[in-house]
């Protein structure tokens, strides 16, 4: 039988009330008991979240009493989220099988709120969705307005430097989901090892791994996560948004020079292309700028 492993990660800055981090494990706490459906779950702690607070006795109590009994912890020094997920989702994969698949559960959301409970309530719905549709990779969707920052992050940015780069590739990807950078995603163990062993970003890697999907034709789903945030003051600041797109567009750049680098011919077709997606970055920063300071 087919099981689901869950990784969890662990907020690389996590508030100093532990209301969501409690209301999160609970699920964890469930998933660990049913071990006929569940692997053991494992969470991923970056070493400078230990040691920003390693004087906090609060934290070490937590991270004994909570997170070490319902699930294995992986301490590793990373670069950036993504990373995190890298190990994590690495272990999980080494300890599972074929057919099996893997579910991301990001550790930062605001899970102690009411609209988190209903959340976690039913987030495991979208590992599922891969056991029961038979699908490759299935994408979670956190609920916005048309003025919220991610929402003008992934429409002015993320999609707008899709659609340059990778034009084709990008309108299939946006018959799937709204939310290509998202952090709520499960994931089949043959998707899973093909994404391991190609080049994995330290940043935006599901843009990377959806790409990596339509490229070889796998089956994508979505999940509607609902109406959770993990932005404390609500919304991004301008800075944060504007490095986010230059991130997205680093990644798009590296991504087609090694899909297209060998082609002759390769370098002036870079050089338009690095023109638009310049156009495009700057009208998102105006864009920030008016909507988001």
């Amino acid at each position: 039988m087919a099981k689901v492993h869950p990784v969890i990660i662990y907020p690389f800055k996590p508030a100093r009330k532990y209301v969501d981090l409690d209301s999160l494990y609970q699920l964890v706490a469930r998933l660990d008991a049913d071990r006929d459906l569940y692997a053991r779950p494992i969470t991923v702690l970056d070493r400078k979240t230990h040691y920003a607070l390693d004087s906090n006795k609060t934290f070490h109590n937590f991270r004994r009493d909570v997170v070490a009994k319902y699930s294995d912890i992986l301490d590793v020094w990373c670069v950036d989220t993504c990373q995190m997920w890298y190990s994590g989702l690495g272990l999980a994969f080494e300890q599972g099988k074929k057919d099996d698949v893997y579910w991301l559960i990001p550790g930062d959301f605001n899970y102690g709120a009411p609209v988190g409970h209903e959340v976690l309530g039913r987030l495991h719905d979208l590992p599922e969705i891969i056991l029961e549709l038979d699908q490759d990779v299935c994408i979670g969707e956190i609920a916005t307005d048309h003025n919220d920052s991610k929402q003008l992050i992934d429409t002015y940015g993320t999609f707008a430097l899709l659609y340059t780069w990778f034009p084709t590739e990008a309108e299939e990807i946006r018959q799937f989901t709204e939310r290509p950078r998202s952090e709520f995603f499960a994931v089949r163990h043959n998707f899973l090892q093909e994404a391991l062993t190609q080049r994995w970003y330290a940043y935006e890697q599901t843009v990377v791994m959806l790409l990596q999907a339509v490229f070889t034709r796998k089956h994508i789903s979505r999940f509607f996560v609902g109406s959770i945030s993990d932005l404390p003051q609500g919304r991004e600041s301008v800075a944060s948004a504007v490095q986010q797109v230059e991130r997205t567009e680093r990644v798009l750049k590296s991504l087609w020079r090694e899909r297209n680098g060998s082609k002759s011919g390769w370098l002036d077709q870079y050089r338009l292309l690095e023109d638009q997606s310049e156009q495009v970055r700057r009208g998102a920063l105006t864009i920030f700028q008016n909507l988001l300071d």
